[in-house]
This record gives structure tokens, C-alpha cells and sequence, in this order.
């Protein structure tokens, strides 16, 4: 029995066993589920994971440029447009069939090079002092109407935009998206801002009557303020609504990591039970999307979203939704 618990032990590579090896992880993620999941997977494996963080545009930018010489083994992102961008400039590798499994095939890589780990999903947080939920959008391409001038805020240069601008391009075309975002950009003009947390923050405040975010940063400004201190609260658009996108949180394996091994189990960690596991715990208040978890946080239930059905493939690399916001002078 001694013998059998060894070789048990060996085989998962406890961290008791000392260090085996690193690698060197590019996350775009944000920080809450990130440090948890590394230090579950070290405890776990004795791999090391040396972590450099910045926006994931930056990132896959910074490893175009680097080619060969990049030291990044995994890419972990908070959106797929992303990672299609660079599986299109042939950067990742082929995850072996047992850890794409583990995700839905709708939330993963067309080609099978990146695996879909978390979700989020787009809605309307608003300050009820300022706007009464009747009166909000149902549409996103009600954003743009003249009545919502000075009430609306933006952050065009979030990652997390451009999904939803992707699904609004695939719905309505070329010249309505432009004039959309052109109707946008008047009614948040004073609070185009520069990110979704100061969105949050100004929303919960008073200081602008509502915006476009993804779920996620409402409910982690509610835990870090306290629920007492929450003045602002959550609305859906209408189900199946092209402003309403779930957002994908996504892994890769760099196509010339010298750590593949290594990389690859980082990346099943992702997945695995374990790992979904800490994502649901997390007050990251991202939706676990593998291995049969669900969250345990005090969110709509990820079965009973209705978001709009566009794929992977039709949320694209990102690149026309930045074409798009440059045209309309958001960015």
C-alpha cells in the first residue's frame, strides 16, 4: 500500500516532490481567479508558473512581434476574438482531444488549438436614482438613441467591447454598425472612460445613469464595497438580443513552447474539475464552462441565460470591431 500511495503521488506530481520545471504564462485574465489557479496547479504539479500580466491585445501584439524568441509557453485571455487572432497567424498549438473534451465544442477553438475555460456575459448595470428599469434599452441598438444623451457610459478600449461590437457588425452590417457607435459615442460623451471598473464605479456613484459591461465587474463591486453600499443593479436586453454576448475566457499552448508538456497540463488544469472548481469559488464571478461546474456565487445561472447565438467563428479576431471603433472616433 506504501508503494501504491508513492506511485500515486508521483503520478500526479505533488509538490512534495520537489520542483519539475517551469513555464511562463501570458495572461490577459484579471488577477482574482489567475493566482488561484496558478497555485492550485503548483501545489498540484511542482511546475512553476511565472506570470506576466498585461492587456491581452498587448500581449498577443507583444508575441507576434517576439516570434521564436518569446518565452511564452500558454496564453490564458479574457476573450476569444484573441485567440483567434493568433491561431490565424498559425502562433498555437493543436490541445491534445481529452482536454478540448472537457469544454463544449461551442466555446472552443474551431481548429483546436485553444480551449474555452470561463464565461461572462454582457449586461446593463444602471442606477435606479438616475433611470428607472422601464426606461432602459431593451436593444442594444438602442445605446445610439438621441433620448439616452448624457446618460450612458462607455469604455471603448476594453477588451470586453469587442465581442459585442463583433455580434452587432455580424447582425446589421457595415454602415449600421458605424452610425451605432457613432450614436453611442454622443450619448456617453463625458464618460468615455478607461476601463469597466471605473464604469462600475461612476454608475454605483450617481455620477452617469448606466452602461454596457460585462456581469462580472457588478458583482465584484459588490463584493469589495460590501452589498450596503451598492446603489446600482443588473438588466438583461431582451433574450437572444445581439447586445447580449457571452463572453469567452480561453487557453492556448504557443505553438514554439519549448515546455509543452509541461504547458499542456497547465492548460488541462484549466479545465479540469480542480480547476473550474476554484473558478466557481472565485470572486473572480466568472462562469466555469468545463467539466460539469457550475458557480457557486449568487449570479443568473449560466443555463438560464439567453444570449444571442453568434459562435466563436462569427466573433471573429477582434480586428473589424477595432476598425470600427477607430472609424467612429471611440478610439
Amino acid at each position: 500500500m506504501v508503494l501504491v500511495a508513492a506511485i500515486m503521488l508521483s503520478a500526479c506530481g505533488s509538490s512534495s516532490t520537489g520542483s519539475r520545471g517551469s513555464i511562463t504564462l501570458y495572461s490577459g485574465q484579471h488577477v482574482q481567479s489567475t493566482d488561484a489557479l496558478i497555485a492550485g496547479f503548483e501545489k498540484l504539479t511542482g511546475i512553476t508558473v511565472n506570470l506576466r500580466s498585461n492587456d491581452e491585445d498587448t500581449l498577443a501584439d507583444q508575441m507576434v512581434t517576439e516570434g521564436a524568441r518569446s518565452p511564452a509557453d500558454v496564453f490564458f485571455t479574457e476573450n476569444s476574438p484573441v485567440l483567434q487572432f493568433l491561431s490565424g497567424k498559425g502562433l498555437l498549438a493543436t490541445l491534445p482531444s481529452s482536454t478540448l473534451a472537457r469544454t463544449s465544442s461551442a466555446f472552443n477553438s474551431p481548429r483546436g488549438n485553444w480551449v474555452g475555460v470561463s464565461a461572462r456575459v454582457s449586461v446593463l448595470i444602471y442606477n435606479p436614482k438616475l433611470i428607472a428599469k422601464r426606461q432602459l434599452p431593451t436593444s442594444v441598438l438602442q445605446l445610439a438613441s438621441p433620448k439616452y444623451k448624457g446618460l450612458l457610459a462607455v469604455a471603448p478600449g476594453e477588451t470586453d467591447v469587442q465581442p459585442i461590437i463583433a455580434s452587432v457588425l455580424h447582425t446589421y452590417g457595415h454602415a449600421r454598425a458605424v452610425a451605432w457607435l457613432e450614436g453611442v459615442k454622443a450619448n456617453a460623451s463625458g464618460h468615455i472612460l478607461a476601463n469597466s471598473e471605473s464604469i462600475a464605479n461612476e454608475v454605483n456613484r450617481g455620477e452617469v445613469a448606466f452602461a454596457l459591461v460585462n456581469q462580472y465587474y457588478w458583482w465584484r463591486l459588490r463584493a469589495e464595497i460590501g452589498v450596503s453600499n451598492v446603489s446600482s443593479k443588473i438588466a438583461y436586453f431582451a433574450a437572444r438580443d445581439p447586445g447580449y454576448v457571452i463572453d469567452v475566457s480561453g487557453a492556448a499552448v504557443l505553438r514554439l513552447s519549448t515546455h509543452k508538456a509541461a504547458a499542456r497540463k497547465f492548460v488541462a488544469f484549466l479545465v479540469s474539475r480542480a480547476g473550474q472548481e476554484i473558478i466557481a469559488h472565485s470572486i473572480s464571478f466568472e462562469y466555469p464552462l468545463a467539466s460539469g461546474v457550475a458557480t457557486v456565487q449568487p449570479e443568473t445561472p449560466f443555463s438560464q441565460l439567453q444570449p444571442n447565438s453568434i459562435t466563436i467563428p462569427e466573433l471573429g479576431t477582434g480586428s473589424p470591431a477595432i476598425a470600427l471603433l477607430h472609424e467612429a472616433g471611440l478610439l
